[in-house]
Order: C-alpha cells, then sequence, then structure tokens
C-alpha cells in the first residue's frame, strides 16, 4: 500500500496583522523599553517608570525612576542600573525588592537572565549578582570596558570588550575561559549551538567556536554590522550600515542570500516564525521571507519607529506577535501590540452537547 507524501507546510509569514491593542504613552520614551511575554515596561519623560500587562495592555503600576540604561527583566523583577547601584522592583507592582550599592557605575547595560545579572563597570569589572536578592556572587578584572552588553548563556558569560576581545567566563564563578580579539570592536553576540556570532565595527561578521573562541569563518561587509543577530536551525542573519541584510549558512559561512534595505537599521533583525523583520529610521517596518530573502509585505507603523520592535508568541493561539513603538512630536509617543491574523478565525471543534442519533429508515410502499 502506498502511502501519499504530505505537502510542506506553507511558510507563516508575519504579514498580514490584526491590532490587539494600542497605547498613547503621551510622553517621549527615555530609553528602550524593557519587555517579556507577559510585561513590557517603558522609561518615560519625567524620570517615571511605567508598567502594563502585556496581553491585555492594562497599566499595573508607575513608579519614579532614575535608570542609566534600558531596564531589564528576569522571571517577577525589573531590574535598573543607577549610578553607582543596582535596583530590583518587584514586577508585580513596582516595589522596590532590593537595592545594591556598587563601586563605579556600569558602562553598558546590564544582562538579566536565568536568575543571574552580569554587567561592566566603566573601569573594566566584569559583576555578577543574583536576582533574587542582589547579592554579588563574583567580580572579575578584564582589564577594559564592554562595548556592548555580556550575553548569558546556561553556564557561561560572553563579554564584547571595547579593545576588541570578546572574553568567555564561567557563569558561577567568573573563572576565564578563553579570550579572542577580532580585528575591531565586537557589537551584540549571539550564540546558536556550538558557535558564537558577532558584528564589528572592522565591516566584518564574525563566527567563533564556543569551545575554544577560535574564528571558524568571517565575512566581509561594506559597513559596520550592527545589532544582535538572529538565527534559526540553518542560518544566521545579521544587518550592516551599508544598509544589507544577509543571510549566512551557520556552519560553512557561505552567503545563502542578500538584500539591500530601504531604510537604515537601527538595532539587528527579529526573527518570528518565517519572516526576518527589520527596523529603522522610518514609519515603514520591512520584512523578508526567510528561505530566499523574498520581500514580503511591509508594516506600516503609522509615525517613526523610536525603538527596536519585539516579537513573541501569543499563548492561546501560538500565533507571532509584534510590539512596535513610534513617535509623534505633538502628541508623543505611541505603543500597538499587534497578532497574525488568521481569516477566518479558527474555531476549535467540540462534540455536541446532546447528539441526537438518527437511525436510517426504509421508505414506505403506497
Amino acid at each position: 500500500m502506498l502511502a501519499l507524501a504530505r505537502s510542506p507546510s506553507p511558510p507563516l509569514l508575519l504579514v498580514p496583522l490584526r491590532p490587539i491593542w494600542t497605547l498613547a504613552l503621551n510622553n517621549r520614551l527615555t530609553l528602550p523599553p524593557a519587555i517579556d511575554a507577559s510585561h513590557a515596561v517603558f522609561a518615560i519623560e519625567e524620570n517615571r517608570l511605567v508598567a502594563y500587562d502585556l496581553l491585555p495592555g492594562t497599566q499595573t503600576w508607575l513608579v519614579d525612576a532614575r535608570p542609566l540604561f534600558q531596564p531589564v527583566i528576569d522571571g517577577e523583577f525589573v531590574v535598573l542600573a543607577q549610578t553607582s547601584a543596582l535596583v530590583a522592583l518587584h514586577m508585580n507592582d513596582g516595589s522596590v525588592a532590593w537595592q545594591t550599592a556598587i563601586d563605579e557605575s556600569l558602562g553598558k547595560k546590564p544582562t538579566a537572565a536565568n536568575g543571574w545579572i552580569v554587567g561592566v563597570t566603566t573601569g573594566g569589572t566584569a559583576l555578577a549578582f543574583r536576582t533574587n536578592d542582589g547579592s554579588l556572587v563574583w567580580r572579575r578584572a578584564i582589564g577594559a570596558q564592554a562595548h556592548a552588553s555580556p550575553l548569558i548563556t546556561e553556564d557561561r558569560v560572553y563579554v564584547p570588550a571595547a579593545d576588541g576581545r570578546v572574553i568567555a567566563l564561567h557563569l558561577t564563578d567568573g573563572e576565564p575561559i578563553w579570550e579572542r580579539r577580532i580585528g575591531g570592536l565586537p557589537n551584540d553576540p549571539a550564540v546558536f549551538g556550538d558557535r558564537l556570532y558577532v558584528g564589528s565595527t572592522d565591516n566584518f561578521f564574525y563566527c567563533l567556536l564556543t569551545k575554544d573562541g577560535q574564528i571558524d569563518w568571517r565575512w566581509r561587509t561594506g559597513a559596520d554590522v550592527i545589532g544582535t543577530p538572529a538565527g534559526d536551525a540553518r542560518r544566521v542573519y545579521f544587518v550592516s550600515l551599508d544598509n544589507v541584510v544577509r543571510a549566512m549558512n551557520r556552519v560553512s559561512g557561505g552567503q545563502d542570500w542578500m538584500r539591500a534595505l530601504p531604510l537604515r537599521p537601527t538595532s539587528g533583525p527579529l526573527l518570528i516564525a518565517d519572516t526576518l523583520v527589520i527596523s529603522g529610521q522610518s514609519s515603514t517596518i520591512r520584512t523578508f521571507a526567510v528561505k530566499d530573502g523574498a520581500p514580503a509585505p511591509d508594516i506600516s507603523a503609522g509615525e517613526e519607529v523610536v525603538a527596536p520592535p519585539w516579537a513573541g508568541v501569543q499563548p492561546v493561539t501560538g500565533l507571532p506577535m509584534l510590539l512596535v513603538v513610534t513617535r509623534n512630536l505633538v502628541r508623543g509617543d505611541t505603543a500597538a501590540l499587534s497578532v497574525r491574523s488568521i481569516d477566518p478565525i479558527p474555531t476549535p471543534i467540540a462534540p455536541l452537547s446532546n447528539p441526537i442519533m438518527l437511525a436510517p429508515t426504509l421508505p414506505t410502499r403506497p
């Protein structure tokens, strides 16, 4: 008996979108927002921090705060780097959970993940704290400021240093694992599998082996590579300031495709379902199919996009969501959350409450 081959599912592109909610913040953002699957936290004018439940879009609290960098979320805490201190607020009500003094200010936004907070001071010392109580676990002099925020993985911290090194440390104790100097200054790194990917100010995109920091391959571009790369099982995607997005084979470093961008990117690409999303100094967000880089439908934000978009998944439907913040010079900033539209919206199939079984009957003779 022959089995029928199942045709592959068509790619799930992000567009079309339908709105979930729109929030008029009535103020300008002073820093990029912190967003996770449940919350959105915005730093706004007059030294205030306002938090919303993400899915209903309802405000939960508003407090005074003076963060130096974008806030970061880890579980039930939102963490702020202030001058000579780290402060954690309870996510549910904005109250102070703990405050820890540090000898000198951090030079870049700290990273919080998996119960850890890691930052690098202006004097070149990496510090690691527990998220639940703010206790300092270890410090490690690395000899340079961070050029971008550290990256926390399951058991390591990767620091892109301002002297051109990428430094790998053990997460639990800060002990050095390896360091590798690249040609320029490293920007935000990403790890996929056994490789670390990082763009640089020397117009190269680098792939390093995580076991020893060896440069596996690199790719020349026409300008600095910016932002955090995105990746899937096959490719890694990045943008550069020559206004180009590229897709590279993660292992071989061969270029699968490249596309010119009609805008100047301001952050790394977002990977949502089968769509690559790229924003810049524009009111239009560009999207591309990850398979071959074919342009997908543009997303009109209405006003200029002023923060990197955020991508997530709607819990009930599993459909991709996109949060975008735009600016109007008169009305202030607006946040809008949208979800992939399915038309018609699928209705769950359930049995009837009281089904009536009809027995077949034979026609009667006249």
